[in-house]
């Protein structure tokens, strides 16, 4: 892609009425606009890193058995009546059609994915299942905050199993806590992020929480450094203000983001609509549920929360927008401009015939060189090649990685071999 003909431009400044670092940066280097309060478009840079992390999710959701669905986001107000949520669930988005019934935006999903399961699920053998979706969710929240990290509209992988009994449940919510690890170490994170014990609710002791390390975090966790769990500040008591794990009782507290959670909803919402399987024996018995959440554009404002510095984003290689942002550094000597035009086009063609996602700087006119590695921190792609009349002199491109202040000279030759 070229920075000259891309649809968005970046800010000279950040936001001002912005108070998120995420929302702040996103904005600013142009991968997100703010429509209002809690709702945000994602743009072009911004859209193939919310893409990149949901390939990635749905890689990892495919390996442990999950099957893809998507279900409707507007659902009739029958279905929450039958879990008793229509009343109960403040932050639903409530709405009335012409047909003279009242609907709800969905803000979560198991009171439409019990009734379909229920239509293919009759027997032992239809079991145990996996059934996922990636899409948007909608919640009324009073206080649209933190930019993208709590929005009323934002998009979340939810995924739903289906056992014949605890036990099954069990082996696949330990299976899904190394999967949600895998994740979040391929986004960048799983450096800061603990698995935290939190409240079950009404429907088991414990639930567990994916806890990312950060001063904007909203919640308060308590780290067990020695083996390497949290605890949710909202149920430290209840534990003796010790590890559920191993008993250390020097926990140490840090503000963090919630970016995932698992819950082993057992019978809570197969009981209300009536949900069993026959077993090998010929008995009815009630289908066991487990839930697994995760978002994906607070996965994305996470990253931005936890990674970056003062001139910009610093993204991962593998959900970077670009994995090289191609500057090109233009000279006033006509003859030698034409040379490094011509070296940076055949340097750009390389790159993608190689495979390799570059954004290039090849924008010319007013834009200084100062202006054109600001955007390139900002933007914060993994690499920097520059091309200018004094790297062409030894046949080389300038190559700079986004996390370190060392520059090398490759020649361009090689530049392909070198990513």
């Amino acid at each position: 892609m070229r920075l000259s003909t891309l649809f968005t431009k970046t800010l000279k400044e950040a936001p001002k009425d912005e108070l998120s670092v995420n929302a702040r940066l996103l904005m600013q280097a142009g991968f997100i606009d703010k429509l209002t309060a809690g709702v945000y478009t994602f743009l072009p840079l911004g859209l193939r890193v919310l893409k990149k992390i949901e390939n990635i999710i749905r890689e990892e959701m495919n390996k442990v058995g999950g099957q893809e669905i998507l279900m409707p986001a507007l659902t009739p107000k029958s279905i929450w009546e039958t879990t008793g949520r229509w009343a109960a669930f403040d932050a639903l988005f409530r709405l009335a059609g012409t047909d003279n019934k009242e609907y709800a935006l969905g803000a979560t999903h198991e009171e439409v994915v019990v009734p379909l399961a229920q239509k293919y699920v009759f027997s032992y053998k239809d079991l145990p299942l996996y059934i996922y979706q990636i899409q948007d969710k909608f919640r009324n929240e009073k206080r649209a905050k933190s930019g993208i990290l709590r929005g009323r509209e934002f998009i979340m992988k939810d995924l739903y199993s289906f056992h014949t009994d605890e036990a099954d449940l069990d082996e696949y919510y330990k299976a899904m806590q190394k999967v949600y690890f895998k994740i979040f170490e391929r986004c960048g994170l799983l450096d800061k992020t603990y698995l935290t014990f939190a409240s079950g609710g009404s429907f088991s002791k414990y639930s567990h929480e994916f806890q990312t390390i950060t001063p904007a975090g909203e919640d308060e966790i308590y780290i067990c450094e020695s083996c390497q769990i949290a605890v949710n500040k909202e149920i430290v008591g209840d534990l003796e203000n010790k590890c559920p794990n191993c008993g250390n009782k020097n926990l140490k507290a840090d503000k963090a983001i919630e970016v995932g959670n698992i819950f082993k909803l057992i019978t809570k919402f197969s009981d209300p609509f009536g949900f069993s399987y026959v077993d090998e024996g010929g008995n009815k018995k009630p289908v066991i549920m487990g839930c697994f959440g995760l978002g994906l554009s607070r996965v994305l404002g996470t990253v931005a929360e936890v990674r970056h510095d003062d001139r910009g984003l610093v993204w991962p290689k593998e959900i970077a927008p670009f994995t090289v942002h191609l500057v090109t550094i233009n000279s006033p000597d006509i003859e030698a401009n034409n040379k490094i035009k011509l070296a940076s086009e055949k340097i750009y063609r390389e790159l993608q015939t190689g495979g390799i996602e570059v954004l290039f700087d090849d924008r010319e006119g007013e834009t200084s060189t100062g202006e054109k590695f600001a955007d390139a921190d900002l933007i914060g792609c993994p690499l920097r090649l520059v091309v200018s009349e004094r790297t062409l002199e030894q046949d080389s491109v300038e190559v700079k990685n986004r996390e370190e202040e060392n520059k090398e000279l490759v020649k361009i030759s090689r530049v392909t071999h070198n990513i």
